[in-house]
């Protein structure tokens, strides 16, 4: 029997002590349970494209197998999914930002790197090619956590409670940025005034004025209700997000063969399927919050000095990680 459901408790804590048994084998050894996480509810791309996962696998598996998802980030935001996986406690499987995961795998967010991808098709060739494997190998190696997909293409912007429209109103802007050291590196080399904040801090920093905005897609700020303190976004189109859809290293090694087989199948296609939704629908959510009244959008006025000033700062970072073959093989395609 494939069963699906979503597991909602009030406290974290009991509930990351209740699933330390991520792969629940009984007297019957095809009974499994697979639990995945997501920081948003059923309408964002990721959490479509995790259901899209757990319903390949049931189609394709012929055992019992259980799947309980948590939702609204109810087991916290993504550096917590990055450590559940490590460990092979509380989650099996996530999508996750890669400068997430650079704690464990300093070279992951290369992937990720603002200003990386020229457009969508060159996006797309990327993610849909085997470039990125050397990457795959080094989390997989240093935090035994496995890439069986990706998902992703949101555009990102700045989002800000206070209108950015060129370098001047860039400069010394206190924003927001994911963890890894590469994005305060590029957004400091941009003018900014960048600080790794807590996703799930972001709302209230804008709010108090600890920041004044952080850099997003779509998605996100319309799931979140992000425009309701940062109603501003500027148009700097600096990345495409990468989202690699990830399992347990811990975990997937404990599966029957056949069932590791589908969970890679089905981890490329509904990552496929993933970014399908969220690149169609990205403009459409940019949309919907614009007609709405809830944002105001400005293009960014000579955006070719951002990548002036970028590709330098690139550069140095994939010299340090030894990957300067990988960020041109990136580059060529």
């Amino acid at each position: 029997m494939k069963l699906f459901k979503s597991t909602f408790t009030i406290a974290k804590v009991a509930v990351v002590a209740a699933s330390v048994a991520l792969v629940a084998t009984s007297a019957n050894a095809a009974d499994i349970t697979l639990r995945g996480a997501s920081l948003f509810d059923e309408d964002h791309a990721y959490t479509k494209t995790l259901r899209e996962f757990e319903r390949i696998i049931g189609e394709n598996y012929e055992g019992d197998i259980e799947f309980e998802m948590h939702l609204n980030g109810e087991l916290g935001d993504e550096s917590d999914f990055v450590t559940f996986l490590q460990q092979g406690v509380a989650i099996d499987y996530a999508i996750m930002a890669p400068s997430n995961m650079a704690v464990f795998a300093p070279a992951i967010p290369l992937m990720d790197m603002p200003f990386l991808f020229r457009d969508l098709d060159h996006w797309n060739a990327v993610l849909s090619s085997d470039v990125l494997k050397p990457l795959e190998e080094e989390l997989y190696e240093k935090a035994d956590i496995k890439v069986i997909g990706y998902a992703g293409g949101g555009t990102r912007n700045l989002a800000s409670a206070d209108p950015i429209a060129n370098m001047d109103e860039l400069d010394g802007h206190k924003m927001r940025v994911m963890g890894a050291p590469i994005q305060a590196k590029i957004f400091s080399a941009i003018s900014a005034a960048p600080s790794a904040i807590a996703y799930n801090e972001v709302y209230n920093a804008i709010q108090t004025g600890v920041i004044a905005g952080f850099e997003n897609e779509a998605a996100s700020i319309q799931n979140l209700k992000f425009y309701e303190v940062a109603p501003n976004i500027t148009l700097t189109k600096h990345a495409i997000t990468v989202r690699p859809l990830t399992m347990s290293g811990k975990t997937f090694r404990k599966l029957p063969e056949d069932l590791q087989a589908i969970i890679v199948s089905a981890g490329a296609e509904a990552g496929a399927m993933g970014r399908e939704i969220e690149s169609r629908e990205d403009g459409e959510k940019l949309k919907e919050m614009l007609d709405a009244g809830q944002i105001t959008v400005t293009e960014f006025e000579g955006r070719e000095k951002l990548l002036d000033l970028v590709v330098p700062v690139q550069d140095e970072f994939a010299a340090d990680l030894g990957a300067n073959e990988l960020l041109e093989a990136i580059r060529a395609m």
